[in-house]
């Protein structure tokens, strides 16, 4: 079962979730946005050294604790690593008090009836009990919905509540992404498909047993509260989806029950160049900001 201290944080919501997990297809429009250019590294290897470095500086700044950011979520090398000598999940949780998840999907198939599968994940058992040794308390797999396309939406439910199972049973607690694109002309239909798969997978779930949504923010405030107050779910979560910071904590406060778990909404503004008083007073206006949109429901 997941750490019931991590457990009570999570139900409190009192605050954001971090996204910090960035993969090798984002990485360097992560770094461009911070402020390294693609010719400050040329392998694969140097270029994760700098993005774990733009993370442990996010991480170690005085602003990122668990008062405001109650969880954090990490790509597979950030667990793997050390932030100020310790691993990057112990630090989390004994030196910030940040909840830390990982990122588990390895990318999307090609669309099908609207939708983008998440790619099979045939090591996924070995990498959660990794995980769960490493004092991870959950985990997050993102697909993508590109149409109000019934079918291919029960599609991508069912797949995320079967790999949430898994995760369920390896002891952790499972973020289930269903991404809606913000840009798409029949979003408003696509999140009511969205939700009305959502609770009937909900629904089946055995008595006493949870998950954690991150979706899209969406078009009608309070369109998601029938999931914000079900009994199967933990915590409802939204992505910034492209938004910027402001338009982002603008909707999001309009929506009771849902806190944030933005990435690039998170980082804007933030800069390799900054000093560490420049970098910690922006971050911490960024933290601030997102934190009461999120408790403002």
């Amino acid at each position: 079962m997941p750490n019931s201290a991590m457990t009570q944080q999570m139900q409190r919501g009192a605050g954001f979730i971090a996204a910090l997990d960035q993969s090798g297809g984002s990485t360097p429009k992560a770094l461009g946005l911070y402020g390294v250019a693609q010719n400050a590294y040329s392998t694969d290897a140097e270029m994760y050294d700098l993005i774990h470095a733009m993370r442990a500086r996010i991480m170690q700044s005085p602003a990122f604790t668990g008062d405001k950011v109650v969880g954090a979520i990490l790509f597979e090398q950030t667990m793997d690593r050390m932030v100020d000598g310790l691993p990057t999940a112990t630090y989390l949780w004994e030196k910030r008090g940040v909840v830390p998840f990982l990122k588990i999907d390895k990318g999307l198939e090609a669309e099908a009836d609207g939708v983008q599968l998440m790619k099979p994940m045939p090591d996924l058992d070995a990498l959660l009990a990794r995980a769960a040794k490493g004092g991870i308390f959950g985990t997050k797999e993102r697909s993508v919905i590109n149409a109000a396309n019934a079918k291919g939406i029960e599609a991508i439910v069912a797949q995320q509540f079967a790999v949430g199972a898994q995760i369920t049973t390896a002891g952790l607690m499972p973020i289930l992404e269903p991404e809606v694109t913000i840009s798409i002309a029949d979003k408003a239909e696509a999140e009511a498909l969205l939700q009305t798969a959502l609770l009937r997978h909900l629904d089946l779930l055995p008595k006493g047993q949870q998950v954690m949504l991150k979706l899209s923010l969406p078009t009608n405030a309070n369109h998601y509260k029938a999931l914000v107050d079900h009994p199967g779910v933990m915590k409802v979560v939204a992505l910034s989806g492209g938004h910027a910071r402001d338009a982002a904590n603008a909707i999001l406060a309009q929506n009771q029950g849902i806190i944030a778990s933005f990435s690039r909404a998170l980082s804007e503004g933030l800069s390799a160049q900054q000093t560490d008083a420049e970098f910690d007073a922006t971050l911490g206006h960024a933290i601030a900001s997102i934190h009461a949109a999120s408790i403002a429901g």
